[in-house]
């Protein structure tokens, strides 16, 4: 009985804050309702499945315009639900509150008179999110509410085997960025999966990334095809075992991830091996080597190599059956390594480069894939190159080149590439929607891919112009994934947002690379938090991307914070992983985490399942 007396006597104690509380209330919810009937014209062309969204959604950007913590603060002095987690249903999540303060305030009333505007309730809006997300993403997979996608390597379109693993541990939606690759590989990949589908009886949505007008980094020459091969040892040097390899056939290779190297044979050569054999070679070095084979399969060889071995296209290796050389050997990538106060020029054309030294004036030069980017940009401008790993100032523009003095980078020095990012945060740059290159691509995705994704989009008519040519290329509704990537992106969000929502289905990707070096590091946490809760308000499925589980993937331990990363990424409706050797591995444990995560946590609400400790402390 006392806790039914409990709101009476808080209510009592606190009376003269009532009535200001309801008034505050009252004119809140006043703001939200006559937003959004100001904005009427923008509901007119949304799709019917986001009617509802759409009005959420300009009911919360009503709401957010105030400064809600001394609203929350008094709240919470009389025990009520705050209005932190209003995001699905805005108007409905402010009524209850009045409902209560005026059953407080009047315990003989009736109540309250119910709005006659439709507006999301508690029940429909998180309704209405996950039935748009299983329409977008596909949907959600055995004891898992977050679906994982995984960006493709190129490996993807000859490795069957790969494909069918990533779908086993858990992927739901096979990623492939139009900015790698081509026509023919993409084909591969998407035939795998489908292959991979019917095996397993699971079923996996295929995005495709548009590339945009990204600035990348160009004209490296590549160095030699080289590859070396040793022997594990100790960190005194000694021998601990040999190196295993893995021989396959060069017209179908395969990749075996426990090796210390995949080596590519012509497959008649290769037929003829047999265990216990020894292929003899002399490597670049002049050195003599032989490689001990240990067991044969229909899909290649594992051998043993006991002393280290410097490799190339030319290399001879002779077997009883005859000579091969090696195939598809890579060359090596090639760097300019950068460290704080050197120079780079960053040519208007393709170039090769010089290593750069401190102090030196611009030794260094490496081209831009888009060097029209540099007609619009001034000196005293930042730049960043390789999503922020190395930062530097624009000291002069010239008409064949930028000069850049670097003030962001590891002491020792950070490595730029070849097709790394470029980003100029500062610069008004006349980004087009769509690139010559993305039009020639969608002629491919409008007929293949269930989801397109638009890269650097910043405004309602570069979703409009993507739209219009879909609908040219095909009769069925593609879902647009907008990818949140730059400052005006971000700022323009709700415009996207209530243009894709004129569709049947669409998404968002927190492209976290790009959007952390344009919007500042340190705005991160913030900007990423408000994308998820306007797209929770609008009943629009997230995509929480870039850098999930990254050293992992890569081949390393992950960190302690990329665990905590990954965790939060349960607050969006997919998760991205990127591409690395052991993306399998990332897989397994990302679905994991997630589904150890949607016990405690739904969106910003604690679930409050029952804590372990709790339940066994003190021990008996």
């Amino acid at each position: 009985m006392a806790e039914l007396d409990l709101p009476v006597s808080v209510a009592s104690r606190r009376s003269p804050d009532l009535a200001g509380l309801l008034a505050e209330l009252s004119t809140v919810r006043d703001e939200m309702t006559d937003f959004a009937a100001q904005c009427a014209g923008y509901l007119t062309p949304i799709h019917p499945n986001f009617q509802l969204g759409a009005r959420n959604l300009l009911h919360y950007l009503a709401l957010r315009q105030r400064d809600l913590r001394p609203l929350q603060y008094r709240l919470a002095e009389l025990g009520l639900s705050s209005l932190g987690r209003a995001e699905a249903h805005a108007l409905a999540n402010v009524e209850a509150v009045r409902a209560v303060l005026h059953t407080l305030a009047q315990p003989t009333a009736n109540g309250l008179d119910q709005s006659a505007e439709t507006f999301p309730t508690f029940s429909s809006g998180p309704r209405l999110l996950a039935e748009h997300s299983t329409a977008c993403l596909g949907p959600v997979p055995a004891g898992r509410n977050v679906r994982i996608m995984v960006t493709m390597p190129s490996e993807a379109a000859t490795n069957y085997a790969l494909v069918e693993e990533l779908l086993r541990q858990g992927m739901d939606c096979l990623r492939i960025n139009c900015a790698h690759d081509d026509v023919a590989a993409w084909q591969q990949m998407i035939g795998h999966l489908r292959r991979a589908e019917q095996a397993l009886g699971k079923p996996c949505k295929v995005s495709m990334d548009l590339a945009g007008p990204k600035l990348r980094t160009q004209g490296l020459t590549p160095g030699p095809a080289v590859l070396q091969i040793g022997p594990a040892r100790d960190a005194f040097g000694r021998k601990l075992a040999p190196a295993r390899v893995w021989l396959c056939a060069a017209e179908q290779p395969t990749a075996a991830t426990a090796a210390a190297a995949n080596l590519a044979f012509p497959a008649a050569w290769l037929s003829g091996l047999r265990a216990g054999e020894a292929i003899a070679f002399v490597d670049a070095r002049g050195r003599r080597r032989k490689l001990h084979i240990s067991s044969c399969s229909p899909q290649g060889c594992w051998a043993e190599l006991g002393k280290t071995a410097y490799l190339t296209p030319l290399t001879q290796f002779r077997a009883a059956g005859g000579t091969a050389t090696l195939q598809h050997l890579a060359q090596l990538e090639p760097f300019i390594l950068l460290r704080p106060g050197d120079g780079l020029l960053v040519l208007r054309r393709a170039a090769g480069s010089a290593p750069a030294a401190a102090g030196d004036e611009a030794t260094a030069a490496i081209g831009c894939a888009w060097p029209e980017a540099f007609d619009y940009v001034r000196v005293g401008e930042p730049i960043w190159f390789d999503d922020g790993k190395i930062g530097g100032v624009i000291e002069q523009v010239a008409p064949e080149a930028v000069r850049v003095r670097i003030t962001q980078a590891r002491p020792q020095g950070e490595k730029l590439r070849n097709d790394k990012s470029i980003n100029l945060p500062e610069s008004q740059l006349p980004l087009a929607a769509l690139t010559a290159k993305d039009r020639r691509d969608l002629a491919f995705v409008a007929q293949h891919a269930d989801l397109v994704a638009l890269s650097f989009v910043s405004s309602a008519a570069d979703v409009e112009q993507l739209r219009q040519e879909i609908s040219r290329l095909t009769d069925r509704e593609l879902p647009i994934i907008l990818k949140i990537e730059t400052r005006r992106g971000f700022e323009q969000l709700p415009a996207l947002l209530l243009s894709a929502m004129q569709a049947s289905s669409c998404a968002v990707m927190i492209a976290r690379g790009d959007l952390a070096v344009e919007c500042g590091f340190e705005r991160l946490a913030e900007v990423q938090e408000e994308i998820l809760w306007l797209c929770e308000a609008a009943h629009v499925p997230v995509i929480w991307a870039t850098q999930v589980l990254e050293s992992l993937a890569r081949g390393g331990m992950p960190s302690r914070a990329e665990i905590t990363d990954a965790a939060m990424g349960d607050r969006a409706e997919c998760v991205m992983l990127n591409k690395g050797p052991r993306v399998v591995e990332a897989v397994h444990i990302l679905s994991g985490i997630l589904r150890r995560m949607q016990a405690h946590q739904r969106k910003k609400s604690a679930m409050l399942r029952g804590l372990r400790v709790a339940q066994t402390w003190p021990a008996a």
